[in-house]
Formats: C-alpha cells, structure tokens, sequence
C-alpha cells in the first residue's frame, strides 16, 4: 500500500474523477489526497440541534430542520430567474430559495420525500427564507450527527457547480474512509510529542476536518499550529547557525580617520541614545569575524540614513567599499544625495547607480568601482546586474528590504569573493511576531528615538462635508511659508468605488487655490516626469503635491507641514502612518488630516482612531496586524509568509510562536549535526519542507 498521501492523484478519491479533480487542482490547488487532507476547514458550526419552524426569526444566526419540499416555484426571467421551495415540517411553512443551477435542484431534491436543511434565514416580504441552503437525505445525515460540522472556503466557480461546502465535506469523508486502514506517518519526534502534550497527528487531522466537541477541536488546532511554526522557526534558525559556520565576516578591527573626522568635525546634529547605541551594536559585529546579518528598524524620519553612512564610513576605514541599493530610483537619488550632502568637503568619492545612468558615465562608474576608486555606491537593482563588479565590497546596505528577493539579495554577495557586512534597513515598524519569521536570521536593532527638535506630528480626523476649513487651513499654512500635500487612493475613476480620483482632485484643487502653484505625481508618470514634480516641489516650486502613494516612500521635502489623506479608510495603518511621515521632517508643527465619508465600518472606525491617538510606528504596526492580519501587511506577501500557514495566525498566535522557537532552539542546541536518532523524524521532515516548499527560501 502507498502511504505517501502526496503521490496519490486526487482525481481516484471515491467522488472525484478527472473533471472535478480539474476544478479542485484550479481553484484550490488541490492535487494529491494529502493536499485535500491539509485542506482545512474555516469555521465550525453547532449541527447538533433540529428547530422547528414554529421557533424561527429572521435574527438566527444558522438553523436546522427536518421536514419535506411541498412544491416549486419560479420567479422572474434570465438572469433574475430564481427557484423557490416550499418547505415544511408540519408546524410552519419556510421558503428555499435558489438564484443558480435551478435544473440541478429540481432533478436532485424531489417533493415529499424526508430532508435536512441547514442555512442562515432571513426575512423577505414577511416571509422567512433560506438562501442556497445545505440540503441532505435524512438517511445521509451521519456526517452531522457530531456536534461540529465543518465549513470549507469554496470559490464563486465552484459554488456554479453546486461544488460546495458540503461537497468538499463529503470528499474529505470519503478520504478518511480510503484510508482507513492506514497509519499517517507522525511528523514530530516521540519526544517533542510527549513533552508538549500535543495529540498525535493522524487524530489531529481527523478531529481538525471532523471533531466530535469543542476540545477536540481546540487540541488539533494546537498541534498542527505548533507543528507549522515549529518547522518555520526551525528552518530560520538552522539556516543562520550553517550561514554563520560557513561565511567567516571580514573583520573590521578599526575605527579611524574616515569616521572619526566626519564624527568630530562633519556631524549636523547630535547622535541621540539610540543611534549611539545601535552603531555600538553594527561596530561589535563588524568587529567580531562574523559576518554582520542585521535588521535596522526606525520609524520615518529616526535618522537610519546618518547611522548607514556611519557604518559604511566604518567600512572605508578598514580599506572596503560600501553599497547602498534602494527600491525606486527616487530613493536612490535621494539617498546619494544626502550622503553627498553629509560628506561635502571629506575626501570620499559617492557614485549614483541607476537604469537611467547611460553611456560613458556609466563606463566611468564600472571601470572605477573596479579600481576601487569609488568608495561609496548608491543605486536601485542596478548596481547587482552582472557588468558591476567592485574592487573589494565589504558592506551591503539594503534599504526597504522587502522590496527586494533573496536571490537578488544573494548575487551582491557573489560579487566578492569574501562574503560582505549586511545591513538591512526598514521605516515600516515591523512587530516582533512578524518580525521573528519574516526576519527571523537578522539580528535587530531598533532606533525608538526621535532626533532632537522634531516635534510629533498633529494627526485629526476630518468628515468630507467640512473641507472649507481644511482648505481654508491648508491656506495659511502656504502663507506662512509651508507647502501640503494631498494623497488619493486612485488614479482613475473606478465605476464600483465612489473615490476621489486623482485627475479630479487635481483639477479641484487648482480651482481651490488659483493663487498657488500645484504638482501632481503618481505611479503610470515616466520617472524623469516623476523626479521633474518632486524635484520643483523640494524646491518650493509648487506649493501643493496632489499624489498617489507613490510618495508614500522617498521624498524628503523639511517644509511640508501638511499632509491631507483622501478616502484614509481605504488604506491599511502601516501605509497610513508611511504617508503621515513625509511632513514632520523639519523644526515646524506638521499636521495629517485623515479625511473619510460619515458610513465608517468599526474596524475602520478603529483603524483612524489608532492613527489620531499614536505616532509610535511599533504600536500602530501591532494594531495593524491584529486588524488586517500578516498576509495583507506590506511587504509579507513578497516574502511568502502569508500564504505558507494553513493554520497557524501571526497575529493571534504570537505567543505559541516565541513557545516553539525555544523548543526549536533547544533542539537544535542539543543536536547540531543532526545526528540524535531519537531526532530522525524532525530532521527527515524538515529536509521534505525545505525540498518542497519553494516559499521557505524567501522566509529565509
């Protein structure tokens, strides 16, 4: 018998066959008997009650009966055709009704035979009805004599089939049934089982598709959440002890004239405890003769800039180039141009490295990163294309790293043939939960500290019917000398979202203000037309920026005071709080007006309430997740971790994460070489996952 589930076609599973097979591999990527085996369900429902109809309202959340169909009926034509069922249990009447495959119901559900019907019944012209209803043979029903039935996610394509819930239901049951007579193989060592009390993994994955009560629920929902993230934090933590063993770090023993002079002589401000403290943690690794491997968060505007530069300035001391490679072009020019700003007058060459640099400049740029005549390259992805090639790279910062893949990440390193320093660099506040999958090879640092002078940022929340004052605000602030901008969620009318539109507001707020000039920036802009807008607005051009989110990272302009954010409820916190950060750049009073609709939903209400009352980028992050959970998060969907758990929850099960990330750590502490028989089973596991799943590498 072959009792590797994930060889066994889907398509011979009792009830499948080559057609549906088709549709579960499209819909729901389910290929083998083991895919549908991991095919969880979403929710559970309470099937151990029958209602009568005499007891129905329209305020129940789910009912069940048991009664006969009297008759049919149809309603309307074409499209607006509908089926309707009389249904009775002989103490009232209730009516089915359906809006797809009408042929189908009548052929299959015949009047005054014996039937259980399950669904959610609401109230249409006085008249109780159930919509699309489950419907079963009472000689069917042993699915449902349990307590809990099972509820799966389906798609608008299968439900046309009458490809349901409760079809996916009964496939699942037809599995536990083929195999019946065989033992799946347990997953988790004999040990790690015992120890943590976790049910076996053949009665979590019954009682996960088909639990009997409450606690049997609860139990192999625990043990398959600990096994997913045990596996994942595994992974991430083997993988850093083999990297660590295998790439000795260049050692930078010192600290001399390049960093010292622009410390003592070149500093615009004073360093805050933060950035003291964070480059003490960059020098100590740097210094070790481990490659350095460190995550920098800061919230916008923290000065990550000023530390990058000191940590490369390090890097030059100990005769090494550095490299700083950024998302967009606009940050890259950004960055050279602040790093240019902060070095004028030492002897330290800077380059800029994009798609737009051409021809003989470029060639300039190439032949003299080779010489080592540069020592300083700023760029976006350019600068790991296979032309660049440097004399002696010792340290890589990667702004924004979410943005960027691993394998692009991993052809900087092949450009040496000692592996570089690594700092990577974010302004969106990530929470530890979050952070100790997404990151969880990176040491971190934090900068949890505002430079000196910046004062935190005046956030209120506006209804659209009040915008005179607003513009008539906005107004004075230009009069005093500051400049706004105003962000749009589109670029283009959407016929289905009643949304401001970017052209639109374009125009209206060139009608609003005639006195002042106006740019408009957003994604389909050519970047030399984009750089050309934001170019004049940095130079006080123009004195509103009506944008998209494309400014949402990047721009750096000291004198806006006012950020105005249209339609704020169609955007998440952490993009929120990454707008609100392009004012409060400078010594002035800046201000976000979050303008909404009156109709909020109550996470929406929740969600701009958060932004009036913080400006800590680490509490909203959390909010965030908690609201949206990590697959909607930026930057998580790029790095597979979103769609990787089947069960586990970030957000929910933060604590069960850091439980199985010691448990991972002391296993891998008492077994290194992976040489513990008692360990064969986690070790022969983990090298399945690893060969399988294409996303881990990305987690790590």
């Amino acid at each position: 018998m072959n009792y590797d589930l994930s060889t066994r076609d889907i398509k011979f599973l009792s009830g499948v066959g080559p057609q549906r097979a088709e549709t579960l591999n499209k819909e729901l990527s389910v290929y083998s008997f083991k895919d549908l085996l991991y095919y969880f369900p979403y929710k559970y429902v309470d099937r151990s009650r029958l209602y009568r109809i005499s007891e129905i309202d329209g305020n129940m959340p789910y009912i069940q009966l048991k009664g006969q169909i009297l008759s049919y009926e149809t309603f309307g034509e074409g499209r607006q055709r509908r089926l309707v069922a009389h249904f009775s249990d002989g103490t009232g009447i209730i009516d089915l009704v359906w809006f797809q495959g009408l042929k189908f119901i009548t052929s299959r559900y015949t009047p005054r035979k014996d039937y259980i019907i399950f669904g959610k019944p609401t109230v249409f012209n006085g008249r109780i009805n159930v919509a699309h209803p489950d419907i079963d043979l009472v000689e069917d029903m042993k699915l449902s004599s349990m307590g809990l039935r099972p509820h799966y996610n389906t798609t608008e394509k299968m439900k046309r089939f009458n490809f349901n819930s409760n079809a996916i239901e009964k496939l699942v049951a037809n599995l536990f049934n083929a195999i019946k007579n065989e033992t799946i193989p347990e997953t988790l060592s004999p040990a790690v089982v015992a120890e943590h009390h976790l049910m076996s993994l053949s009665e979590a994955l019954y009682n996960i598709h088909f639990p009997h009560n409450p606690e049997l629920l609860r139990k192999a929902q625990y043990r398959l959440k600990f096994e997913e993230l045990f596996y994942i934090q595994l992974n991430i933590l083997r993988f850093t002890k083999e990297r660590r063993n295998s790439f000795r770090g260049i050692v930078f023993d010192r600290v001399g004239e390049f960093f010292n002079t622009f410390y003592s002589q070149y500093l615009p401000f004073q360093l805050t405890g933060a950035q003291k403290r964070v480059i003490k943690e960059m020098r100590k690794d740097m210094g070790s003769g481990r490659q350095m491997n460190r995550l920098l968060q800061g919230d916008v505007g923290s000065g990550k800039t000023l530390v990058a530069l000191m940590t490369m300035l390090i890097a030059l001391d100990n005769g090494f180039q550095a490299c700083m490679m950024a998302p967009t072009e606009i940050l890259a020019t950004q960055h050279h141009e602040t790093i240019r700003n902060f070095l004028e007058g030492m002897d330290v060459r800077v380059e800029l490295l994009t798609g737009s640099v051409k021809g003989k400049k470029r060639e300039t740029i190439l032949s003299d990163l080779l010489t080592g005549d540069i020592n300083i390259l700023v760029g976006t992805h350019a600068v790991i294309e296979d032309t660049v090639n440097f004399s002696s790279l010792g340290l890589v910062i990667i702004d924004e790293q979410h943005r960027f893949g691993v394998a692009q990440r991993a052809k900087l390193w092949a450009k040496n043939t000692r592996v570089p320093h690594v700092l990577v660099m974010t302004a969106t506040p990530i929470p530890r939960t979050l952070a100790m999958t997404l990151y969880g090879d990176l040491d971190v640092s934090v900068i949890d500290e505002l430079p000196p002078g910046r004062k935190p940022i005046d956030t209120v929340h506006q209804f659209d019917n009040r915008r005179d004052s607003m513009y008539e605000f906005i107004r004075k602030q230009i009069r005093d000398g500051r400049q706004a901008y105003i962000v749009y969620p589109l670029i283009q009318e959407s016929e289905k979202m009643d949304i401001k539109n970017l052209e639109d507001g374009y125009e209206h707020i060139c009608q609003i203000f005639p006195e002042y000039k106006v740019s408009k920036v957003h994604g389909k802009m050519k970047p030399a037309e984009k750089d050309e807008e934001m170019q004049r607005f940095l130079r006080n051009e123009t004195q509103i920026m009506v944008a998209t989110t494309v400014i949402e990272v990047g721009v750096n302009v000291p004198n806006a005071s006012v950020m105005v954010i249209e339609n704020a409820e169609r955007f998440g916190l952490s993009q929120l709080h990454q707008l609100r950060g392009r004012v409060g750049r400078g010594a002035d009073q800046s201000y976000c007006i979050l303008v909404t609709g009156y109709k909020l939903t109550e996470d929406t209400r929740k969600r701009i309430q958060i932004m009036v009352d913080t400006n800590d980028g680490f509490e909203i992050a959390e909010a965030d997740l908690k609201l949206r959970g990590p697959g909607d998060l930026e930057g998580t969907q790029q790095s597979g971790i979103a769609f990787d758990l089947k069960i586990a929850n970030i957000a929910r099960d933060g604590q069960l994460l850091q439980y199985v990330r010691e448990v991972a750590e002391k296993l891998l502490d008492s077994d290194p070489n992976a040489a513990n028989p008692n360990n064969a089973i986690v070790w022969r596991q983990l090298y399945e996952l690893r060969k399988k799943n294409v996303n881990w590498s990305a987690i790590s």
